[in-house]
């Protein structure tokens, strides 16, 4: 077969990613916090792009990109230009300074734009009377946050927190004399974890100090001294141990208990009474004192301050007896477009050139960010409507009747792709009248109904019920796994043991023999 050229057409399809559709699947699966940091950056790279103030006050003929109704209103009246302009152009005395002082109208026009038609608020002619009481507290009230505290930062009155590290080097100086033990306790408070437990080996910390192990051990047992009791130890035996000799508690029975920790994690009391040489009410006794101990000292001071979830989408209950759903306007970015300062500069750079060519860019990729903004608003709000729709019983009447659900079921519900869903659903939270959820905690499994014909049950559901039966228990009559199983059968639930004990542990629930010990032990504790 001979080998030759040949022309031909040949039509095909294919799916191209542009950076724009990149950078539109971005946003969509983007949290609030993520999204106004990628808009901070975008507008340092666009001169065209600003972040609108909360109040909305500019100078410039803007357009907004934050409706998720896909409308773009502009934020100054037909006319208003970027420079504060009058419509006519220029303004009078536009091409001299804002403050002429050389002649008589810019100082009259000074005096306008100050407003300083001022007034004696203090009177010369004696002391302040009570009568002007009223009038000064109105003058007061009317000033720029004389009232209203928009001008205080509530944050800038809290104390701040102390580390521990730090509150243990307050301590030190206190404590020991010699700068040399002053140097090896400060290595050893660096050598803390969060929780004030110290690791690593003694020996291997004295070498590295050039210091006999003697003498850190003598000085390990001063450091276990300061605030917070507790602190300085190398295993959770020591760390309650310290805690009970500084209440004078620490009596041989106690020092047994505490070297027997993993009989007491598994509520083996018998074992404990006959090691411990002890009856019911001293072991009871016993257990109450370790009760009031602290196993992390160290976690009261290295507080992590987490800042509270903002919603993204509000769920309100409707008058007509529906559900009223809305996009959070605190966590809509306020993107805005100046479309003034684009023209402005667009007529003074010549067609053809690099800085009309970055100009035209700017505008492209300003417009297309707004676009994508206002249909990532549209995308959330069709997923949060269907959510709400689907589960509409849940919200009426709590995690009992939280229907299963997955991604096929909204993707198909609103015409769209189940990869789009999952990416809105990612890091998205929905506040209702039942609390505060993420969009993922609708999505749950299906569990088949243990009757022929009915509804399946969500999972979230099936370990709801399984932890109020639980907790409902009495302690004579502790459910196991089979009898847990028997009861949501006669519940319509049909599940096996395994997944049972699957979701129990999973809820951090102890097995049923642990939780027959701890109840009656409670139980005499409480009788005690």
């Amino acid at each position: 077969m001979g080998l030759s050229a040949s022309l031909f057409l040949r039509q095909t399809q294919s799916l191209v990613m542009t950076p724009q559709l990149m950078q539109s699947i971005q946003l969509l699966q983007m949290t609030h916090l993520e999204l106004n940091h990628f808009i901070a950056q975008e507008v340092e790279k666009n001169p065209l792009l600003e972040i609108a103030s909360p109040e909305g006050e500019t100078g410039a003929d803007l357009t907004f990109g934050d409706t998720f109704n896909g409308e773009r209103s502009p934020h100054n009246a037909p006319g208003d230009t970027a420079g504060g302009e009058s419509e006519g152009g220029e303004g009078e005395g536009g091409d001299g300074d804002w403050f002429d002082a050389g002649t008589a109208t810019g100082q009259e026009r000074l005096g306008e734009d100050l407003d300083a038609g001022f007034e004696n608020v203090f009177p010369d002619d004696g002391p302040l009377r009570r009568a002007d009481a009223p009038e000064l507290l109105s003058q007061w009230k009317s000033m720029p946050g004389g009232d209203s505290g928009e001008d205080y930062n509530l944050d800038d009155f809290v104390a701040g927190h102390v580390s521990l590290r730090e509150h243990l080097s307050q301590q030190v100086p206190f404590l020991l004399t010699r700068p040399s033990d002053k140097l090896a306790a400060q290595h050893l408070v660096d050598q803390l974890d969060e929780a004030g437990y110290l690791h690593g080996d003694l020996a291997e910390i004295a070498a590295r100090l050039g210091r006999p192990l003697q003498e850190l051990e003598t000085l390990l047992q001063s450091l276990q001294t300061l605030d917070p009791p507790g602190v300085f130890a190398r295993t959770l035996s020591e760390c309650l141990a310290i805690q009970l000799r500084q209440r004078n508690r620490l009596d041989p029975a106690m020092a047994m208990l505490l070297r027997h920790l993993d009989l007491l994690a598994k509520r083996d009391f018998v074992s404990l009474r006959k090691i411990c040489g002890v009856d019911d009410e001293d072991l009871l006794d016993m257990l109450s004192e370790i009760r009031k101990l602290n196993p992390k000292p160290g976690t009261a001071f290295d507080v992590v301050v987490s800042e509270a979830v903002a919603p993204d989408i509000v769920v309100r209950p409707s008058p007509d007896g529906g559900w009223q759903v809305e996009l959070n306007p605190d966590t809509l970015p306020r993107v805005l477009v100046n479309q003034a300062y684009f023209q402005t500069v667009s007529k003074t750079c010549p067609k053809g050139g690099a800085d009309h060519d970055f100009l035209s860019e700017c505008m492209q990729n300003a417009s297309w960010l707004t676009r994508s903004l206002d249909q990532r608003a549209k995308t959330i709000m069709k997923v949060a409507t269907e959510i709400v729709r689907q589960q509409d019983a849940f919200l009426m009447h709590g995690v009992d009747h939280l229907r299963p659900l997955n991604l096929k079921t909204v993707a198909e519900a609103i015409k769209m792709h189940e990869s789009t869903v999952s990416r809105v659903t990612s890091n998205k939270y929905m506040l209702t009248p039942r609390g505060l959820f993420e969009l993922k905690y609708f999505f749950t499994v299906s569990i088949g109904s243990a009757d022929e014909g009915g509804d399946s049950h969500s999972a979230e559901a099936v370990r709801h019920r399984i932890r109020l039966l639980i907790a409902q228990e009495a302690p004579d009559a502790v459910l196991s796994d089979d009898d847990i199983v028997t009861t949501l059968k006669r519940g319509g639930v049909e599940l096996a043991r395994r997944t049972v004990a699957k979701y129990r542990e999973a809820m951090n629930i102890p097995s049923s023999v642990q939780r027959r010990r701890e109840k009656r032990a409670m139980a005499r504790l409480a009788a005690v």
